[in-house]
Order: structure tokens, then C-alpha cells, then sequence
């Protein structure tokens, strides 16, 4: 970790910001515990917790001496292809979105989305919408605040102020032009196997599986991809995340039911490719944007790699099946290789995204960005979310969904706050094959080598080319810089139609 000695403007910037970072990663670590082992009966006390320390981190982040040694630091003159340039520029991105916002409305936004997650979860278990409406309510006016606060980029809206925290630059018509090419192709996709007589078997998905088997199971697994427990941990909770302080302290969790043994596992190889970035990132630039993950579209690519082009490929269950059938024993005896394959790469419309076949996925995300779109922009009530969601699954999806807890209720985000997220996983996705094929294109054999367990140069080659980098670029540079390409949705529906075709005998 970099402690510099005050010197230079610069010197003392990056002290002054680490300083304040300490306070952020301090309350990332009371959220994991909330999520996975805090008793119920200590949430009022944690969300005041949370509420002092949103409040504390927003005082340092707003700083006053910030702007000054941020003044000076720019004068010194760093190039502009230096990793000090790219530490100002970045600093001075975060300072600018945090001094827009005021501290009384962080401190109110932290305590009322660290009590609604606990609502949000009895709410999702109860299938109960009425008793998380209120809560969802006031996030969404804050929101709105939040948003007027940031700024409404010219010719822009409100949900792209709240989404350039996540993606920066990410733009509402932007996506919406993205999504409607793909949503087109992917539907064309969908239809065209749901209407093959000759689809993969399903009884790996159907086999009972003690929860204590897939746990030791699914932890092998991350320790095979590289991840490091020596330097992370993995709980349970209600929904999958990657958490944590920094690259030497990374929390995963993953959930467990009897049967469905691939959600588990690809769940946990998911959370695990988001654990292998942070574990990727500088020692030494922690609490820097060096340090840092470019955007939630970057990282989402990298958890859909090691989850999908890797953790559903023919060539890792040659090697993962004859494992799990020694390891987890009779449940698993009687399956085929084709069996175990061809189960992680079923196409079946369901309700639930984190469950979603590769194909369907994405329609779930365009679900949800219309969705949030219509409810910032004032024109769809928090109250009519049930009824509009649940007719535009019957519109996508072709789904009647049957009660909120697998219909609006699924997904911890907006109870967190955080409205302008979701089309960051639809962008990692089309991140994530670009970076795959390129990585195939520099590693003879790459893929080959997942069938005999070999999944460190892959992982070697992340770490060299996205990883290490921090914050220096933008996500479209860094696409840029590694593929030689603009981003584009073809590498991934290529990737999609080639995979699946053939296993539905098409």
C-alpha cells in the first residue's frame, strides 16, 4: 500500500485521498457482515453505524484541501500518458461527483438503504411488495435527488447522472440503442431452440445434492480458477456478491438449494471471477483509482468469463465431471459427460436472472433497465412496478410470473440504491467475449488447456491486461487498447449461436 512522504502536491494528494478511502472500506466490511452474519436484531444500531461512517467518508471525499493540492498537483505538469496523470485525473472526477452532493442527503441515503435491504429481504421471502413499497418509495425520491444533485448531462436524463456512477459515461439512448439490435438477434436465437425437439438433457440439474458436498465443492473450483483464500473467503447469503475492503481481503458468498447443483456452482464461479479481479488489483495503490476497478461493466465481464466462456465450455467439464463424480458420489453416478454439458447450457425462459441460461440473460437486464428508466423518469409509479414487470415477462420472456418473490422482489439492488446498475451486466457480457476471443487469438491452446485443468493463463493474461491497470483507462479504451476493436455485440451472439446450435442439433 503506497504511504508516501508529503513532498510534492502529488505526494500529498494521494495520502490525503487514501486517508479518506480507509473510511469507505471500513463500511464495505459492516455491509458484508450485514448481509451475512449480523443477527436481525442488529439492525437499527448498523444502520446508524453505516449512516456515520457514509457521512464521515463524504467529509474526506469533500475536502476542501482536495481541491487545493488537486490544483497544485495539476500544475507539476505530469504527461499525460503517466500513471500520475491518470491518479489526478480520476481523483478529480471522484471529487467533483462527491462535492455535488450533499452530506446530509449521503448520510440519509446510507441509513435508509441499510434498513430496506433487511425489509427487502423479509419482503422477497414473504412475496410481499406492499411492505417494501414504502421503503422503495423514498430510495427512488432520493434518487431523483441524487441525480439533480450530480447533474443531467446535456440532452440527457436522470438516469444517466445516476448511472455514470457506475459506468461512466453510460447514457440511457446509448444503451437503449445497444439493447435493441441484440434483443432482436437474441430473441431470433431463443425462438429458433425452443423450437429444436433435440435440447440437452436436464437430470444434472435435477439431482439431489447435500448442501455440504457442493459447498467443498464449489470452493475447489475457485481455488482451481486461482482464487486466493488466503486473501478472501467464501459465506453464504440471499443474494450472490463480492465484497470486501481491498485486493488482500475479498469476501464472496454464494447460495445453495438441493437441487439445481449448477446454480450454485456457476453462481460461485461468477462471484469468483469478480474475486479474482479484486485480488488482480495493486497492493500498492489500494485506496488510489489506480488501485481501483475500471467500471461495473469491466468487472462484470470478468465474472461472466470465468461463469460462462470458461465454467460452461465442453472443454471445462471434460474436466470438472469426472471430478464432481468423484467428489460428490452417488447423486452424480449416473450422469454422462453430455449430461453434465449439456445441463450448464440448457435455454429455458425462467423468471429469475441470476438463475438465466447465457441466452435469455440479457433480456432480464432490458427488463430492468425500462423498468428503472420509466420509474426515475416519472413515468411509472413505484406502486404499478409489480404490474408492468410482470407484463413485459409475458412480453419477452413469454413468462406469467406468479407471485413478486420471483417476479419484482428478486434482485437486492434497488433496495441498496442503486438505480442506473443493471445494464452494466448486459455490457459486461459483450466485454467479456471480445476480451475472450482476443485472449484466444494470444493463447494457442487456451481453451484446449481448461479440459486437462489448466486455468492459469488465462488468468495470467487478465492480470497483465486488464487487472493491473486500475483506473488508468476507460472502459472503451481499455477495449480499445486489448481487443484493437470498438465494442461490439457481435463477438457474443457469434459466441452464443455457435455454442448452442449444435447442442440443440441445429
Amino acid at each position: 500500500m503506497t504511504t508516501t512522504v508529503a513532498g510534492t502536491a502529488y505526494d500529498r494528494l494521494l495520502n490525503l485521498h487514501q486517508e479518506g478511502s480507509l473510511l469507505g472500506s471500513t463500511a464495505e466490511i459492516l455491509s458484508w457482515d450485514q448481509e451475512t452474519m449480523m443477527p436481525s436484531g442488529g439492525l437499527e444500531y448498523r444502520s446508524r453505524q453505516m449512516a456515520l461512517l457514509a457521512r464521515l467518508s463524504h467529509e474526506r471525499r469533500t475536502d476542501p484541501r482536495l481541491e487545493e493540492l488537486l490544483n497544485e498537483a495539476e500544475a507539476e505538469g505530469h504527461a499525460e500518458d503517466s500513471p500520475e496523470h491518470a491518479q489526478i485525473r480520476e481523483i478529480r472526477r471522484d471529487y467533483e461527483m462527491a462535492t455535488r452532493l450533499p452530506a446530509d442527503l449521503v448520510e440519509e441515503f446510507a441509513k435508509l438503504s441499510s434498513v430496506s435491504q433487511h425489509v427487502w429481504a423479509d419482503a422477497r421471502k414473504n412475496s410481499d411488495f406492499q411492505a417494501f413499497k414504502p421503503h422503495l418509495e423514498q430510495l427512488v425520491e432520493l434518487s431523483r435527488r441524487k441525480a439533480d444533485c450530480l447533474g443531467i448531462p446535456e440532452g440527457g436524463e436522470r438516469w444517466d447522472a445516476l448511472a455514470d456512477t457506475y459506468e461512466p459515461g453510460m447514457r440511457a439512448s446509448e444503451v437503449a440503442a445497444v439493447f435493441e439490435p441484440l434483443r432482436d438477434r437474441l430473441s431470433n436465437l431463443i425462438k429458433e431452440l425452443g423450437a429444436s425437439s433435440n435440447g440437452p438433457s436436464n437430470a444434472f440439474n435435477e439431482a439431489t445434492i447435500e448442501i455440504d458436498a457442493q459447498s467443498t465443492f464449489v470452493r475447489e473450483i475457485a481455488t482451481a480458477f486461482g482464487f486466493d483464500f488466503e486473501r478472501g473467503r467464501l459465506d453464504r447469503s440471499v443474494h450472490p456478491f463480492c465484497g470486501g475492503s481491498h485486493c488482500n481481503d475479498v469476501r464472496l458468498t454464494t447460495r445453495f438449494q438441493p437441487t439445481e447443483f449448477n446454480d450454485a456452482l456457476g453462481s460461485t464461479m461468477h462471484e469468483a471471477g469478480h474475486g479474482l479481479y479484486e485480488q488482480g488489483l495493486p497492493f500498492s495503490m489500494v485506496g488510489l483509482p489506480l488501485g481501483e476497478a475500471i467500471s461495473l461493466g469491466i468487472h462484470e465481464s470478468q465474472s461472466r468469463m470465468w461463469e460462462n466462456q470458461v465454467g460452461r465450455s465442453e472443454a471445462f467439464w471434460k474436466w470438472c465431471a469426472p471430478r464432481a463424480k468423484e467428489k460428490i458420489g452417488a447423486p452424480l453416478a449416473h450422469l454422462s459427460f453430455e449430461d453434465f454439458y449439456g445441463g450448464a447450457n440448457i435455454v429455458r425462459p425462467g423468471f429469475i436472472r441470476v438463475e438465466a441460461d447465457e441466452a435469455t440473460y440479457n433480456l432480464h437486464i432490458m427488463i430492468r433497465f425500462e423498468l428503472e428508466r420509466a420509474i426515475i423518469g416519472g413515468d411509472l409509479a413505484v406502486a404499478d412496478i409489480p404490474g408492468e414487470w410482470n407484463r413485459m415477462y409475458k412480453d419477452y420472456l413469454g413468462l406469467d410470473v406468479p407471485e413478486d418473490r420471483v417476479g419484482c422482489l428478486q434482485d437486492v439492488h434497488w433496495s441498496m440504491g442503486a438505480m442506473g446498475y443493471f445494464p452494466t451486466y448486459t455490457l459486461g457480457n459483450l466485454y467479456c467475449a471480445q476480451f475472450f476471443n482476443t485472449a484466444c487469438e494470444q493463447i494457442p491452446g487456451l481453451e484446449d488447456g481448461f479440459s486437462r485443468g489448466e486455468f492459469a493463463p488465462l488468468l495470467d493474461w487478465l492480470r497483465e491486461n486488464i487487472h493491473r491497470h486500475g483506473r488508468r483507462y476507460s472502459a472503451s479504451e481499455l477495449c480499445l487498447k486489448v481487443t484493437g476493436r470498438p465494442l461490439s455485440s457481435d463477438p457474443l451472439v457469434d459466441y452464443l449461436e455457435n455454442k448452442l446450435r449444435p447442442l440443440y442439433g441445429i
